[in-house]
């Protein structure tokens, strides 16, 4: 099968005069523990900065404080929890009211790998009609559940990197790395799912399709810039942008975003929290030269 080779962006989303923030959808996103309450508010700051109208982090409740106090923009929704601060049993019912009036959802963020969460992650990539961004802790409770990835209701995105890819088809990062493209295609057209496979060159494909993308730099590889992107890529899905074109334009900004925080910070000097402050200057460097939906 002939694939095809896209090289430009895609049309940004419109930002009509007369919009208000339900115009630009109300992402949930769910994950978070304790000591892991930055990456969630990390993909939450992605989300804001990404266009989304509303953004809701699903948390359990004893990282509300915390999640709350990096960010006022964003809500919190708290979610049930046992003695030690995790998630509970009874999150499923939870999480199923929170996505009642949602447009788009992102998982997995200092999410864990309880069993618990195992089954929640399985239970929204199967049944969950929202298109969903599957990231971090939500791609390992996915092999450690043996999840059939063909199977699911809604439009799902996976944003590995390489050694999570790994895991996900059964075999090392090394090999991963020496077929990044191959890889990626066949696995994005078996399962029917949009895969952008991170690091240097970032692959997205959905199996007919393949962009590669030209943006960042070696100071993103630090913790927490893929919690950025997994908030960046559901704003956008957020915003009715087809699964395919959101992840390319999510991995663009998210890189020229880095890009642009190196040249004032240094590579050396960026962190992943530095991303959402350069998010708007990465939007201003690409619109005008795109036309809106």
């Amino acid at each position: 099968m002939t694939v095809e080779r896209v090289t430009s962006l895609p049309a940004l989303p419109a930002r009509p005069a007369d919009s208000h923030k339900g115009t630009y959808g109300r992402v949930l996103l769910i994950g978070g523990r304790p000591g892991m309450a930055g990456a969630i508010s990390l993909a939450g700051l992605g989300a804001l900065r990404g266009g989304a109208g509303l953004v809701d982090l699903a948390i359990p409740g004893s990282i509300a404080a915390i999640a709350g106090a990096i960010e006022p923009s964003y809500l919190t929704r708290l979610l049930p929890t046992d003695e030690q601060g995790e998630l509970s049993g009874q999150v499923l019912s939870a999480i199923t009211k929170e996505t009642d009036g949602k447009t788009a959802c992102g998982i997995g963020p200092g999410l864990g790998t309880s069993e618990i969460c195992q089954q929640l992650v399985s239970t929204l990539y199967c049944d969950c009609l929202l298109p969903m961004v599957f990231d971090a802790d939500a791609l390992n409770c996915l092999v450690l559940r043996g999840a059939d990835l063909s199977v699911h209701a809604g439009l799902r995105i996976l944003t590995p990197h390489p050694g999570e890819f790994a895991r996900l088809i059964h075999s090392d990062t090394g090999s991963v790395q020496k077929n990044r493209e191959d890889l990626a295609t066949e696995f994005a057209r078996r399962h029917d799912l949009v895969l952008v496979l991170k690091g240097h060159q970032t692959v997205i494909t959905d199996g007919r399709r393949i962009a590669i993308n030209p943006t960042g730099n070696q100071g993103m590889a630090t913790g927490g810039t893929g919690d950025v992107l997994t908030g960046l890529t559901t704003a956008l899905l957020a915003q009715k942008m087809a699964p395919f074109e959101a992840a390319q334009l999510a991995a663009f900004l998210h890189g020229r975003a880095g890009d642009l925080a190196a040249q004032t910070l240094s590579e050396p000097g960026l962190i992943a929290s530095d991303l959402p402050r350069f998010l708007g200057a990465a939007w201003k460097s690409v619109i005008g030269t795109q036309p809106s939906r």
